[in-house]
């Protein structure tokens, strides 16, 4: 199954290789063929994101004088996860795709924890 799915990424790329190829006709060829240049590129979009989190988080935290996490730390984490989950699939990478499968669910219930708190808050006239 993820041998499935790391080979689907990997034609979805080469075809998105091949729109980008037809835009900008500088760039090399190659990415068509090695998709891998493009799967790093999003590998580290995803730790791009992923340090973001800890940058909005320290930004906050500074303004506020007091350690904050706010919710686009958990937007951040949801979008890095995201990225990195799926190029730990197109590298088949068991461990990798259990630690950030683990990850996004616990982003998505920090996420869901805070809109119920501020759905009571709300209802409670707070």
């Amino acid at each position: 199954m993820i041998a499935f799915l790391s080979n689907s990424i990997e034609i979805a790329v080469s075809a998105f290789a091949t729109g980008l190829l037809a835009v900008f006709p500088f760039l090399p060829s190659s990415i068509v063929t090695h998709p891998e240049q493009i799967m790093v590129t999003i590998g580290f979009a995803g730790q791009g994101l992923f340090a973001m989190r800890f940058i909005v988080q320290w930004l906050t935290s500074e303004g506020q004088g007091r350690s904050v996490i706010p919710i686009a730390f958990w937007y951040f984490s949801i979008g890095g996860g995201s990225v990195l989950f799926l190029y730990a699939i197109w590298r088949q990478d068991l461990v990798f795709m259990s630690g950030q499968g683990l990850g996004l669910f616990i982003y998505l219930r920090n996420l869901y924890f805070i809109r119920r708190s501020r759905a009571i808050t709300t209802r409670s006239g707070g």
